[in-house]
């Protein structure tokens, strides 16, 4: 991209993390744990207080390095992968795209941009992109002679023909609404001028993810966008061929491929991948040692921890770890009481013993507590935030609940002095439910909670907190949750702390800026117009600043609880190569696998 200033800046960011990533513990030491409470005890323990300085790893935590190689990739074979959970659907504007989808749906569509190795981003479709003075129009630029798998020729039009879809889509018009977009129009045959209607000096950044980044057939789309779910069309290295909800989707070789790698070899390498939804950890680890799955995707701890015990003990399989600023935990939703008062969302947070809670999930050793949005190796850490979270102190937690309960006024409409209620919603993982319970015991046994534990598939999980048959607000109240990534801040935290709904943005005079992936639905005025100037410049400082002012806003609100930040891995079979030095169309080292995400156009069997 043509904007230096904020390229340079970003680079600069993500050198200073992949250093700290550096200084990062043994993998085969598991860590001390610090606490001598087991799992629900209601006591405080007695721990010294600190505080993690930006730059810190948890022991254990070694993500894989990011390095070119000089391996000359063979071509042919297929491989089977096993998810942690079905995709919900095969629409990157319409359907919700964690950390799976964006394993598969990067298979079918191509992105705008991509996120490289040195912190910035680069095109991918688009071969540059450049700004004018404020931030408020971006113009950029396709690659010639790229077809979509239905024969169709990809020009500006076709992108600019995607805007009005995405504008009524459930998860891209929160992404447009953050962004600031406002208007794509073909302004050459292969030129796009993107308009905002404020500045965002990240706006590249929202062109490398799902919502409004990848490439998709309009036409068809927009003619019936149930049956482009059944037959997805897009100009990414393979082509869509089936899918069994809940077994298998495949897709296959696209001849047709526009890229090649620095050698000169046209990609993709593989001829078939098949993506399987494993949901149950351990049968997933199992499947990948017996080589029923050549690559094993996982976000939690204890399957990483157990992966590694295998491949120490010979098990022919490669882990490419990262650790970066996902973090798991919990939200309350703030529209329902009794969430909707404060001194709830504090006193269950400071009843939630982290160690513990990290210990269930069997991530003792290898990730940290977290206090915040970014983890302590990111530039955007704030050691003042960490200060300011509120640590675990049952008693606290206790005395501050007890002012609500006590209260003849409370929100919840029950009489003083009996308890809140609580339905502690959470997908059906042994480590997810072993985590919950530990929450669940310490908020019982203060005798001022009733606590339902209720588990559910990911999918139903991920659209039981969207409500979107209650208009986006709902029905959930304590939900175990996953926040935060690797990309640009503003690309997750004007999203999740948008206005949840209509009302609330009229109320506050933003009518029509609506999120639907403000989880938590939690919003303030001055957090959100923080969000917004910090895309208003591409100064560190200035944007810095801003953050940290709403995670401290966030610190004193509490809409969400945090636990520990996710380690997340792809387990391999040895002969799996070219995850970690996948390149971009000019050669550009990428970003590396963040949170588990692979670039499977540039993955390659090795030879026998």
């Amino acid at each position: 991209m043509n904007k230096r200033s904020f390229t340079k800046l970003l680079a600069l960011l993500f050198s200073f993390a992949m250093i700290a990533a550096a200084c990062g513990g043994d993998s085969s030491d598991g860590g001390e744990d610090t606490t001598d409470t087991t799992a629900g005890d209601a006591e405080e323990t007695e721990t010294e207080d600190t505080v993690a300085e930006s730059g810190t790893e948890a022991e254990g935590d070694v993500d894989t390095e990011v390095e070119a190689t000089d391996a000359v990739a063979t071509q042919g074979g297929e491989i089977a992968i096993g998810l942690e959970a079905e995709i919900v659907g095969m629409r990157p504007w319409e359907d919700t795209c964690g950390s799976p989808c964006m394993n598969v749906l990067p298979t079918i569509y191509d992105k705008l941009m991509e996120a490289t190795a040195d912190g910035g981003y680069e095109g991918w479709l688009l071969e540059d992109i450049s700004a004018n003075e404020d931030f408020t129009v971006w113009v950029g630029t396709l690659r010639s002679g790229v077809t979509f798998h239905d024969g169709s020729e990809l020009t500006a039009q076709s992108v600019a023909d995607m805007f009005p879809v995405q504008q009524e889509g459930a998860t891209s018009a929160g992404a447009i609404s953050a962004s600031g977009l406002i208007g794509v129009e073909a302004t050459g045959d292969l030129e796009i001028t993107y308009t905002l209607g404020q500045a965002n000096s990240a706006f590249p950044a929202y062109l490398s993810r799902a919502p409004i980044g990848m490439v998709f057939e309009p036409v068809s789309a927009a003619a019936d966008i149930d049956a482009f779910n059944e037959n997805p069309i897009g100009t990414g290295p393979f082509v869509f061929v089936s899918r069994d909800l809940d077994n298998e989707t495949i897709v296959e070789r696209n001849a047709d491929y526009w890229g090649m790698d620095s050698n000169g070899t046209q990609l993709p390498y593989l001829d078939k991948i098949s993506f399987r939804p494993i949901p149950d950890e351990g049968t997933r680890l199992d499947a990948l040692l017996s080589d029923t799955t050549q690559v094993m995707h996982t976000l939690r701890q204890g399957t990483i921890r157990d992966a590694r015990a295998a491949r120490d003990e010979g098990a022919d399989i490669f882990m490419f770890e990262f650790q970066g600023n996902n973090v798991g935990g919990g939200m309350f939703n703030v529209l329902v009481p009794p969430y909707d008062d404060v001194r709830v969302r504090r006193g269950l947070t400071q009843m939630n013993s982290q160690d513990n809670v990290i210990e269930a999930l069997g991530g003792t050793g290898i990730s940290l507590p977290g206090t915040q949005w970014f983890s302590p190796d990111s530039p955007w850490y704030s050691e003042k935030v960490a200060a300011a979270w509120p640590e675990f102190d049952f008693d606290a937690g206790v005395a501050t609940l007890q002012d609500y309960v006590d209260d003849p006024e409370r929100s919840d409409g029950k009489a003083a002095g009996e308890p809140i209620d609580a339905e502690l919603s959470c997908p059906p993982d042994p480590t997810l439910i072993a985590a919950m319970q530990v929450l669940e015991q310490t908020w019982t046994a203060s005798g001022l909670v009733t606590v339902e534990l209720t588990n559910y598939d990911q999918q139903t999980h991920i659209n039981y907190a969207l409500g979107a048959e209650n208009g986006f607000v709902g029905d959930h109240t304590t939900h175990c949750w996953r926040v935060s990534g690797d990309d640009d801040p503003s690309t997750f935290l004007n999203q999740a702390l948008a206005p949840p709904t209509a009302e609330v943005a009229a109320a506050n005079g933003l009518d029509g800026i609506v999120s639907p992936l403000n989880w938590s639905n939690y919003f303030d005025a001055e957090v959100f117009g923080s969000l917004v100037a910090a895309t208003a410049t591409d100064d560190f400082d200035e944007r810095y600043a801003l953050y940290e002012s709403v995670m401290l806003k966030l610190a004193e609100d509490v809409p969400i609880w945090f636990s520990g930040h996710t380690a997340t891995a792809l387990g391999v079979r040895s002969d799996v190569q070219g995850l970690s030095s996948w390149e971009l169309p000019n050669g550009t080292l990428g970003v590396g696998l963040p949170n588990a995400e692979g670039r499977w156009s540039m993955a390659w069997l090795a030879a026998e």
